[in-house]
């Protein structure tokens, strides 16, 4: 059998997408931190959720 190409199946499967606007300043903003902390741009959004839910609680 041939081994299979592509990506490794995940735990969580992520089959929801979310697209936002920005503005050309907060689109600035949310890639330069970002490039900063050397993380995706969708990597730093999950983080702000993750911290807006955990000092909601």
């Amino acid at each position: 059998m041939a081994t299979k190409v592509g990506r490794p199946k995940l735990d969580v499967i992520r089959d929801h997408t979310v697209t936002v606007r920005l503005s050309a300043e907060e689109h600035s903003r949310l890639k330069e931190y970002s490039e900063k902390h050397q993380k995706t741009i969708t990597e730093t959004i999950k983080e702000g959720i993750g911290l807006m839910y955990d000092t909601r609680k």
